[in-house]
């Protein structure tokens, strides 16, 4: 199963391009299901057919599903409510209705994201194409899956279930339960969800899709975007230029956007697959409209970028770490040693990755950017490397 995971900034047609493209892909014959999180329903709009919680029929080989996240956060809080009704009574807690239920911040995000779970494990299709939030929220929404493992395995190391069996006389000693097993049976579920969603992620068959207006705005947005998915170790396999004006204007006023298009889709082309979408001159609505968009197809290569770990010991004694950032400005880069993790910091990105494991048992020797490539260079720490001492 091929996934297409589409975003761009605010305002720059993502999901009229995601609904052309699914539109496409199912006239072909794939069987496609387009996803969307709106609250509001710019996909059923788009589609000419209105979207909701349970999937529905858009077209022949296509499903368009906006599955609802008040209803997912209710059956979540409820399940939470049961397994841990004994602590809520020995706290005189009350239990919420459903009824008084709304959906915290971020709550769009976790069912977007066990939605695709969910899709790709059914395989019930050949093609998902997902209409992610604006780019912001979307390079949050990538980086939730890995963020929320690693605060899990802080919290509750799985190592420390080993010393359940001395819960019970512990609490008899304090006067208070200890923390139930039930905690890390839903730790660790938790845990088999969120990697589930991270491996669809960096699976080679997904690929992440940029879509932006050829403007100077558009372009801001894109060089942010580029470096925020990068320091994700991801890469766009191609960039959607989208509502392109028409060459022949004359002299019109339309001249001068058309020739700030023109000099934008150049330096973009510099660096990536450019695919154009013209300008309809209207919002497209309906099958004929996205068919008249002539949006990209699905491309074979995938979005993830290898970092590789080279090695110059004979040279000059040292191991890099080679982490591609196209965009990246010297000195808006930071890094930090912190056990076998390295805290990167892009801008205002920011990546905690845990090191090979090789590099764990060296020291950080310096870092350079070049090309738009962090160089970071790790020696051996005779305390811990063979043969080094």
């Amino acid at each position: 199963m091929r996934t297409i995971l589409i975003t761009g900034p605010g305002g720059s047609g993502r999901t009229t391009v995601a609904a052309a493209t699914a539109l496409a892909a199912a006239g072909e014959g794939t069987r496609t299901l387009v996803l969307s999180a709106d609250r509001t329903d710019t996909l059923g709009a788009v589609l000419g057919t209105p979207t909701g919680p349970a999937p529905v029929r858009a077209a022949a080989n296509l499903t368009a599903w906006r599955p609802d996240a008040t209803a997912g956060f209710r059956d979540d809080l409820a399940a939470f409510q049961d397994r841990a009704s004994s602590v809520l009574d020995l706290l005189g807690a009350s239990r919420l209705d459903p009824e008084e239920v709304t959906p915290l911040p971020g709550a769009e995000e976790l069912t977007l994201l066990r939605a695709l779970r969910d899709a790709v494990l059914a395989e019930a299709h050949d093609l998902l194409v997902v209409d992610l939030p604006p780019t912001p929220q979307a390079l949050a929404l990538l980086a939730l899956p890995e963020e929320l493992r690693r605060y899990l395995r802080r919290l509750l190391p799985p190592e420390r279930q080993a010393a359940r069996a001395l819960r019970p006389v512990l609490g008899r000693l304090a006067g208070v339960p200890m923390p139930a097993q039930w905690l890390y049976e839903t730790a660790a579920r938790w845990d088999v969800e969120l990697a589930a969603v991270e491996a669809v992620v960096a699976d080679r068959n997904t690929a992440v899709r940029l879509v932006a207006d050829p403007t100077p705005a558009g372009a801001d947005a894109v060089t942010s975007a580029g470096l925020g998915l990068a320091l994700r170790g991801l890469r766009p396999d191609l960039l959607v230029a989208n509502r392109v004006l028409p060459e022949a204007v004359g002299d019109s006023w339309l001249a001068g956007p058309v020739a700030q298009q023109r000099k934008v889709l150049a330096e973009w082309q510099e660096s990536y697959d450019v695919r154009p979408v013209a300008h309809l001159g209207r919002d497209p609505r309906g099958a004929d409209d996205l068919a008249e968009l002539a949006a990209p197809g699905v491309k074979a290569e995938a979005s993830t970028v290898e970092w590789p770990v080279t090695d110059h010991l004979a040279e000059d004694g040292v191991l890099i770490w080679h982490l591609p950032l196209p965009g990246a400005i010297r000195d808006e880069l930071d890094l930090i040693r912190r056990g076998d993790e390295l805290v990167v910091s892009a801008g205002r990105f920011r990546r905690i990755v845990p090191l090979p494991s090789a590099l764990r048992r060296c020291t950080v020797d310096g870092a350079s950017l070049r090309e738009g490539e962090l160089r970071i260079r790790f020696a051996p720490d005779p305390e811990l490397w063979p043969g080094t001492r």
